[in-house]
């Protein structure tokens, strides 16, 4: 019988998942997905192989599953960042702020980009971590609009166009040590083009 990590079987699914993204977290950003092997992140991670495919039959289901749980932990995150936050200007501040910052915390990997590298149907399943995301934007800038914050416009315009800029990798690929002054000429643009009002201007 394969030996058990944990106190009991939720326990031990926990710890080998826990485990095998630590794993491929690192491998897809060294090496890339092309070069990542079933066999190879279950060795790194200490699980067997037959363990693994228990969990994910193909590469392309592990790579859903560490996406879905990487987007799954940012919402929180997102969402206690800014619902600490009651001006809606704060919020929009600090969801700029924790865009940019976590993405400069991920490295683009090597190989074939991840969207090609994926069936359209898991390609949609990933992609639909970025709603909740879109949902919260769109309700700070709705909260602004109703506490006088900024004029009125289509979000469905705005938002498309503040997640542009905050998707633009050119932003926080430059030297660490500038990164804070980056984020913050990011914040000011972005309270500007919704028409906050911005201390200094």
């Amino acid at each position: 019988m394969p030996k058990i990590l944990g106190e009991s079987l939720e326990a031990h699914r926990r710890e080998v998942r826990t485990r095998v993204f630590e794993v491929l977290r690192a491998q897809l950003y060294e090496r890339g997905f092309d070069a990542i092997t079933l066999a190879g992140v279950a060795s790194a991670a200490g699980v067997g192989r037959t363990a693994l495919y228990n969990h994910f039959p193909d590469k392309e289901s592990l790579l859903v599953a560490f996406v879905e749980d990487e987007a799954t932990r940012y919402v929180t995150r997102l969402t206690d960042a800014v619902e600490a936050r009651a001006d809606p200007v704060d919020q929009l501040a600090t969801f700029v702020r924790l865009q940019l910052r976590v993405l400069a915390e991920y490295h683009l990997p090597p190989g074939t980009a991840l969207a090609s590298a994926l069936a359209p149907s898991a390609y949609r399943r990933i992609s639909a971590h970025a709603d909740p995301i879109t949902d919260r934007l769109r309700a700070i800038l709705a909260g602004g609009v109703d506490l006088g914050r900024w004029p009125a416009e289509d979000p469905d315009v705005l938002i498309p166009m503040i997640t542009a800029a905050l998707g633009n990798r050119t932003l926080v690929d430059g030297p660490a040590d500038q990164l804070e002054d980056v984020v913050e000429a990011a914040v000011r643009f972005v309270l500007r083009a919704v028409g906050a009002a911005v201390q200094g201007d």
